[in-house]
């Protein structure tokens, strides 16, 4: 990991996505089971919109961006997994829409690992 990327990662938890802010809201301080989860962290190459550790549980949403850049995504989900990490994505649009049903999703990971 390089300096740069806990720059950028500071960057990015300042200038948080609304569908960010709205799901940590509801991740912060071990609202889902208990589980702590962290956000903008730097791991390997990458940032990942949240992680818990504890739980080997990567949760990135996905802006309009991801739609044309979905190799990147494939080498990171890559990576991650190889890093024992299960991956859930979801759509910001998603994030909006069914915010209970994506609260839901991750709460059932959360028992389930």
């Amino acid at each position: 990991m390089t300096p740069n990327l806990t720059k950028l990662a500071k960057d990015l938890r300042k200038n948080a996505t609304q569908a960010e802010t709205l799901l940590w809201s509801s991740l912060r301080a071990r609202q889902i089971e208990g589980v702590k989860f962290r956000r903008q962290q730097p791991l390997e190459d990458f940032i990942v919109d949240f992680i818990s550790f504890e739980k080997r549980i990567v949760i990135e949403l996905d802006g309009g961006q991801h739609a044309e850049d979905r190799d990147k995504d494939e080498e990171r989900d890559t990576c991650l997994k190889n890093n024992g990490f299960t991956v859930l994505r979801f759509w910001n649009s998603e994030v909006f829409e069914n915010f209970e049903g994506v609260l839901e999703t991750i709460r059932r990971k959360c028992i389930d690992t």
